[in-house]
């Protein structure tokens, strides 16, 4: 591959900065509800396991359309079906402001999970067909940065809207941000992909041996970063004194520099590392996660609270490494008309398996105590990083395009 660094045009820029609006208005529905939770379990008088179970529900949904919505986007209009999701989340998110019991807001933000089954998949199926293959990890990082912005927006609009108007008016709100996104999807354009021809059917993706260990490795990592995300202000305002407001701000704000910064530098060094290995990508996710757990444990063991948010700071930086590189790999490996499909498989095992990670630690938190549930999230977390040696060990034995994949292999280097 080439190093030289390639200038985005006007419409590489233009699809970007359009899908990580798009992210960053999902991804702020989807986590506006985390420092809701002490507010939700007093108005509708639940327990822990029932909140965990609102993140629960929302990644079974989502896991059960990746596949669907996946499929469809790479042989119909992606686009069409980017701003379907971002219809589907707005309504269900609106909804759970009008909901009067824990049923009614279950449904809701379960729905929440539609919009984003649809959307994802396609904008990155979008994104490294208008990018070359030596910038992918870096594109679909830029893609993550607007998940991580819209992530950190919403705890911090939930933090201030919530204990001021109510937990309601914050999903209001959300809801009807929605409509930005709306508009700038329609105005994009469709960059090339692959002949209908050369559509690969699911079970072939299935017999690649590096696909499945990443599948593995993700579940893992699914499952402790939402179990994480889901009671981190919760665990900080009950076990290190911090107040609503400050631990909703404050996590946020870390959520906004550190992981904005560690997802971009991460994309950067795993597309310096693919030009060197095969696996350069894979090496980046592993590292990245073995770094961040020490810096984990310490922010759920310390009683000082500038050392929790010093841990959380420096393993949020780490941990975010991995949201570029990830797609880029999964793409590498497959054929281009496989991008959104491979994707939507691949968000279906880990979301549907690793999405019980809030409910369980809820399920300890109740038994036992939140910390001994999060120490389990960060084993778990190691586990998934180890399980990313695995994919380098069959990208060294079988190459980064598995042979079973040959016949669809037929985009070009260059073009793909």
């Amino acid at each position: 591959m080439s190093s030289k660094p390639i200038p985005l045009s006007s419409y590489q820029i233009r699809l970007l900065a359009v899908l990580v609006l798009v992210n960053f208005v999902n991804f702020a529905a989807r986590w506006v509800f985390i420092p809701l939770i002490p507010m939700l379990r007093a108005h509708l008088g639940v327990t822990d396991t029932q909140l965990g179970s609102l993140q629960t529900w929302l990644l079974l949904v989502l896991a059960i359309g990746s596949i669907p919505f996946g499929f469809l986007a790479d042989r119909l209009s992606r686009r069409a079906i980017i701003v379907f999701g971002i219809v589907c989340w707005s309504v269900a998110t609106f909804a759970g402001g009008l909901a009067g019991s824990f049923a009614f807001l279950l449904i809701a933000r379960a729905f929440v999970g539609i919009g984003e089954a649809a959307y994802a998949p396609a904008a990155q199926s979008m994104i490294s067909g208008a990018f070359p293959v030596e910038g992918r990890a870096s594109a679909q990082a830029i893609f993550a940065s607007g998940m991580l912005l819209g992530g950190a927006a919403g705890q911090a609009l939930g933090g201030i809207i919530g204990p001021r108007y109510g937990w309601q008016y914050a999903l209001f709100v959300i809801a009807i941000a929605g409509i930005i996104p709306v508009m700038a999807a329609l105005s994009l354009q469709e960059p090339p992909r692959g002949p209908r021809t050369e559509v690969c059917p699911i079970f072939k993706l299935l017999t690649v041996p590096a696909f499945l260990a990443m599948i593995a490795g993700g579940t893992c990592i699914t499952f402790s970063s939402v179990s994480l995300l889901t009671w981190g202000v919760d665990f900080a305002v009950t076990y290190k004194g911090f107040s609503l407001r400050e631990a909703s701000v404050s996590l946020a704000v870390i959520g906004l520099v550190c992981s904005l910064v560690g997802v971009l530098f991460g994309g950067f060094v795993a597309d310096r590392l693919q030009r060197r290995f095969a696996f350069g990508r894979i090496i980046a996710i592993a590292v990245a996660f073995l770094f961040a757990a020490p810096f984990l444990i310490l922010a759920i063991q310390t009683d000082e609270q500038w050392l929790v948010l010093g841990g959380l700071a420096l393993a949020s930086f780490f941990m975010s490494w991995y949201h570029g590189p990830v797609t880029a790999v999964i793409h590498d490996m497959m054929p281009r008309r496989a991008h959104a499909t491979s994707i939507g498989v691949y968000m279906f095992v880990t979301q549907l398996v690793g999405g019980f990670g809030p409910q369980l630690v809820g399920r300890i938190s109740d038994l036992h105590d939140m910390q001994f549930g999060l120490q389990i999230a960060v084993a778990v977390m190691v586990c998934g990083g180890l399980l990313m040696f695995l994919v380098i060990h069959f990208i060294r034995r079988d190459g980064l395009k598995h042979e079973c994949l040959a016949h669809f292999h037929v985009e070009t280097e260059t073009g793909d």
